[in-house]
């Protein structure tokens, strides 16, 4: 049964992927904001709700570290393994707001993320509070600044849907996403406790891996369809609200502590390195270009950190 779940979770996720995309593309015309930021808030709100429902269910049930380890997890998994594989497979540009915005505000968020974990081994209700609230400065100040900016999309990339069409595109996206991701964890974890291994190393592998199929399936099909900056945004935006919305969120519903000190003294050095790595292999090879080799380089260094967990 656990491998029959496993299958049908990354059917619906692939399926989930397909309708959001679509949805998000819609919405970027129908709002006359630009596909990164749709990217960064529709797209990576929705795909990031797996991690959301893991981690508040894990910390009210006594699994702190599932409810941390699945996002520090994913976080790495979406920069090395989906960042990795989608521009191995479709090389992938960017523009300036990138390097000088995006990657910076997530690179301050994992660093916040960080001293707050080693303050007191843990997050409180305050600390929960101070990530909401800068979640919503941010999401604010994007759609503020994107409004006052013209965008021109061309005909070829999609069609002005209606509003009926738009809801149900976004709604049936979401909600493949959900439940693919409970069949897919569940499976997947199944699957892993036979093995014997620890909650912690579970949660970020395993759960991390299959909360992250989403913004795998979501930025292949967007950079598949030509659409570089929904795929590259979704990824961003994804690690930005995986701290500021799900772990902020969790936090505040109910304090989490760290028991395992392998996620302090590893797990989140990984995250923050992976993070500081994108700014040379964004002009290491090639200007505004995410190319192959370094889709490579990212990939080969999630199967070195799995492989080390193990």
């Amino acid at each position: 049964m656990d491998i029959f779940y496993l299958i049908i979770g990354l059917i619906a996720l692939i399926v989930g992927g397909e309708f959001l995309v679509k949805g998000a593309i819609a919405l970027a015309i129908r709002m006359n904001v630009s596909m990164v930021v749709i990217g960064l808030t529709v797209v990576s709100f929705a795909t990031s709700a797996p991690e959301l429902i893991v981690s508040v269910y894990a910390a009210l049930n006594g699994h702190p570290d599932i409810a941390l380890g699945n996002v520090i997890g994913s976080n790495i998994a979406n920069i090395s393994l989906v960042l990795g594989l989608t521009t191995f497979m479709f090389p992938l540009t960017f523009e300036k707001r990138l390097y000088r915005f995006d990657v910076p505000v997530m690179l301050l968020a994992s660093i916040l993320f960080v001293v707050f974990l080693y303050t007191n081994s843990g997050l409180d209700f305050w600390e929960g509070f101070c990530f909401v609230f800068l979640l919503i400065v941010f999401i604010t100040y994007l759609i503020s600044k994107s409004r006052k900016e013209v965008q021109v999309y061309e005909e070829s990339s999609s069609e002005f849907v209606s509003l009926p069409k738009l809801m149900f595109l976004l709604s049936v996206g979401a909600l493949s996403l959900y439940f693919g991701t409970q069949w897919l964890v569940g499976g997947a974890t199944g699957i892993a406790r036979l093995v014997g291994v620890s909650e912690r190393v579970i949660s970020v592998s395993v759960v991390a891996f299959g909360t992250s199929v989403p913004e795998l399936a979501a930025s292949m099909i967007a950079a598949f369809k030509k659409e570089k900056g929904l795929s590259v945004g979704n990824l961003i935006g994804s690690n930005l609200f995986n701290i500021l919305a799900v772990m902020g969120f969790t936090s505040m519903i109910y304090p989490v502590t760290v028991v395992d000190m392998g996620i302090l003294t590893n797990d989140v050095w990984w995250m923050l390195g992976l993070v500081l790595l994108l700014f040379p292999l964004m002009f290491l090879f090639s200007q505004k270009r995410i190319g192959r080799i370094e889709g490579f380089v990212l990939f080969v260094l999630y199967l070195v950190y799995i492989f080390l967990l193990f």
